[in-house]
């Protein structure tokens, strides 16, 4: 039986991930994301210097945190994208687009509210979900049938 990979990007203030992760359990997944403690992944760069000038400090964090979100896409079988109503998830939106420029399948995971801002993310989705189980449910229909 195929071991599935699946990557959980995006917003990182609510047990969206946790849920998924339980609903699955019975799935032969292995499910990955980025580093979802929002200091240590801003501190990501720090250690190479410039943390006095927010430009480069963010911009070395974010080449540092490139590595594991890049690798983990492209070996991932499927990506969940979630979009919370909090914060304007823009590395949420890189990574759906990533994953369009590479064909990798995504799903898209938000409310009602962000249908008109993401309706090119949604357009290339494979499927826009609502709630963690609608996820569940589609990851147990193409895993299990």
């Amino acid at each position: 039986m195929k071991q599935w990979k699946i990557y959980l990007s995006g917003e990182i203030h609510s047990d969206w991930r946790e849920q998924i992760i339980a609903g699955c359990e019975s799935l032969p997944i292995t499910f990955n994301s980025p580093v979802t403690d929002h200091d240590a992944s801003d501190a990501a760069g720090d250690h190479l210097g410039h943390t006095d000038d927010p430009f480069w400090r963010d911009h070395q964090s974010s080449r540092v945190n490139a590595i594991r979100t890049q690798t983990y896409i492209q070996e991932c079988d499927v990506a969940i994208i979630r979009f919370g109503d909090k914060y304007k998830q823009w590395n949420a939106a890189f990574d759906a687009g990533y994953c369009a420029a590479i064909n990798k399948p995504y799903i898209t995971l938000h409310d009602d509210s962000i249908i008109h801002p993401l309706k090119e993310v949604d357009a290339l989705a494979l499927a826009w979900s609502k709630t963690p189980a609608d996820v569940i449910h589609i990851l147990k229909y193409v895993i299990q049938q």
